[in-house]
Formats: structure tokens, sequence, C-alpha cells
């Protein structure tokens, strides 16, 4: 399946190593109502939604976080007490739609495993409260399509939270090739991975690991850390690939690997030519970069996707050494994602990553797991 070309703004020719940061710097101040900051839900209390984004809406200017939603009662008392949320905004997954009637929640940040994505996207959006979900988006096309529509339906945003596409070095990187300085881009290589663990610990409590129960997640690491490298080779492209050609394999036979894939190799077609090599595992550490080559020069960044500080180096077509090590860090990425929400709410902008971006992605997953001999979505 073949989708239109995406709509990437020509950023300005600069190499300085400032180029990037005018535009961070705007989504950063977005234009709040005097005194007004956007109430934030947090539905589903995790290893994300705890340890990354609700430090960064704490530590942003625009939003405030208003309200829990959550299984685990004590777990969430605990959470509101750090956070200042009063108790009687502590819901439960069955009294969830009572969020319509709290009016000190203006969104939600769903950060639930991938096959509740679309649920309670879509009790969210029936609520009258605007959608920040976590990626992948869902783990069907049809729920994508769903999702889509419930937020156009009751006039409410959908963001789908692909946080890269808001880093400075990210956005460098994207100028850097609308700029011409690296020539014409050649081949990109990314990848992304880490040796999942059968269980994992938060806040002080063992639980089974969801991301290798096909049932809630989807698929293996391609759904949860291979759409980095997928979505990374798209922006950085400015392209819809038109060839998928993929391959997935299971190496250790110790039973993480029964119900999903462990490792994902696929490579995408652009229509200027350019190819992409990506691959995604949870069988390794380590791998978390992407590497772009072009006529004039070369450029990589490496980490790239984890949570650890970014690195961004480069060689241009005029001789420029670039060597940007990230100042920032998370949970700053988070604050961003954040703050830019916020000003779609307030000013009525589309989010550049909506869900028609997360269907996108969920389009060529489907055609990846295809070509690699997997289920479809």
């Amino acid at each position: 399946m073949q989708l239109s070309r995406r709509d990437f703004s020509r950023l300005s020719a600069l190499t300085a190593v400032s180029a990037a940061l005018p535009r961070v710097q705007a989504q950063d101040d977005a234009q709040q109502p005097s005194g007004r900051k956007l109430g934030w839900c947090i539905v589903g209390l995790g290893r994300i939604s705890m340890e990354h984004f609700m430090p960064g809406v704490a530590d942003s200017k625009t939003g405030k976080l208003t309200a829990l939603v959550s299984g685990h009662r004590e777990k969430a008392e605990k959470q509101a007490a750090m956070y200042n949320i009063p108790s009687p905004s502590i819901y439960g997954y069955d009294n969830f739609d009572e969020i319509r009637n709290d009016k000190t929640i203006d969104a939600v940040y769903i950060a639930l495993p991938n096959s509740m994505h679309a649920e309670y996207t879509i009790r969210a959006a029936k609520a009258g409260k605007h959608v920040l979900c976590e990626k992948p988006m869902a783990t069907s096309l049809s729920d994508c399509r769903a999702m889509i529509e419930a937020c156009q339906k009751h006039n409410v945003k959908l963001m789908i939270a692909y946080r890269c596409q808001y880093n400075t070095l990210h956005l460098k990187a994207i100028d850097l090739i609308r700029s011409g300085a690296l020539g014409q881009v050649q081949i990109i290589e990314a990848a992304f991975g880490f040796d999942i663990q059968p269980t994992f610990v938060l806040d002080g409590v063992r639980s089974p690991e969801w991301r290798i129960n096909r049932k809630l997640s989807g698929g293996g690491p391609m759904l949860d850390v291979g759409i980095y490298c997928l979505n990374a080779s798209r922006y950085l492209t400015g392209e819809e690939p038109t060839d998928i050609k993929a391959n997935s394999s299971v190496i250790d036979h110790d039973g993480r690997f029964n119900d999903v894939e462990e490792n994902d190799g696929w490579t995408l077609k652009f229509p200027s030519g350019i190819l992409a090599s990506c691959n995604t595992t949870y069988g390794a550490n380590g791998a978390a970069f992407f590497k772009v080559q072009g006529s004039k020069g070369w450029m990589e960044m490496n980490p790239a996707f984890s949570y650890d500080k970014m690195h961004l180096t480069a060689h241009t077509a005029d001789g420029q050494d670039i060597d940007m090590p990230e100042e920032e860090h998370d949970p700053v990425d988070f604050r961003k994602q954040a703050d830019y929400f916020a000003d779609c709410v307030w000013n009525n902008k589309e989010p550049k990553t909506d869900g028609q971006e997360g269907l996108r992605d969920m389009t060529y997953i489907s055609q990846i797991f295809q070509s690699a001999g997997l289920k479809g979505l």
C-alpha cells in the first residue's frame, strides 16, 4: 500500500549548531490562557508514566497533574501524594467514564499496554477529553481508524507520543538533510533493541513483562522499539516508503518468545531511491542509533532513541564537523511533548504527530509483519 508523501516543512538551510533551536523554543512557549494550566489525567501507572511523563508535566510551564487512573489504589494514592492530586481524583478502570464530570481534567495521557490504547482513547473522547496516546497507536489498523473517528466525532485532539519528533537534536538532523548539508541522502541505517526479561520491577513490585504477551502487546520488538527506527526513516527522508521487505526470527528458545518474535529486520525503499535498513531486537542490549550517508557528507546519532543523552555527529559538504551532545535530557522530551500538546489544545492546532501519523506507521508495520511471515495487523 502506498500512501501520500508527508508534507514536511522545509527548514532554513543553516548549518550552525543552533539552527533547529528556534523551532523547539516555540514549542516550549505555548500560548496558554493567563493563569491556566492544562489538567492532565494519567491513565496507567507504569514505567513510562511514573518515571518519565509525570515528571515531565511537573517540570512544564503549561501542565498540571490533576487525576490518575489505575487498577492499584495503593500505588495511585502514593503517586497522588507526590503530585498533590486529591483523593477523589483517583479513578479505577471500572469508573473511568466518570472523568467526564471532572472539570479539572482537560486531557488524558494513555500509557497502557498497547492493546488497551484504542478502548481508552475512544472512551476519553466520548468523555470530551483530549488524548495524548503512547505509541504504537494500537494493535490493529481498524482500532487506529476507530480512534481517529471517535476523536473527530467528539471534537477532541488526538496526538500520538512520538517524542523524538519534538527533540532538539532530531530536529537538527532533519534540518541538516533538508538544507543539503549532506548532499543527496543515499542510505539510512537504524537499530533499537534491548534484552527483555520475563519480569520487571516497578515501585518495588515484580510483575510479568506484558511486552512479550501478544494479547497485550500485539507483537514483539517491532511495535515497542522498532517503531522508532521506522518513524525516523520517514521523517529523516520526508518520504513514504514504496517497497518493504522484512524477516523475523527467534534465536533464544528460553520461553520468553513463545508468543512474540525476538528479532525483526526490514528494508525500505523511498521514491527518491533512498534505501533504509533497520532492525530491532528483544535479545540484545546496546543498539539505539541511526546513520545517514549522503553524497557529500554523513550524520550519526548515537544514542538516538533511548532516554539517555542523545549525541549527534556529522561531517557536512562544506567540511564542517558537528559534535552535539545533548545538554538537556529526560524528562525534557516529555515536557516538550506536553507543552506542544497544550499549545495545540489552546490554539486549536492539529498535532503534527496526529492519529493519521500513527496510522501510517501501523500500516507499514502490518506490511513488515506480512513480509516476515507474521500475522498482520
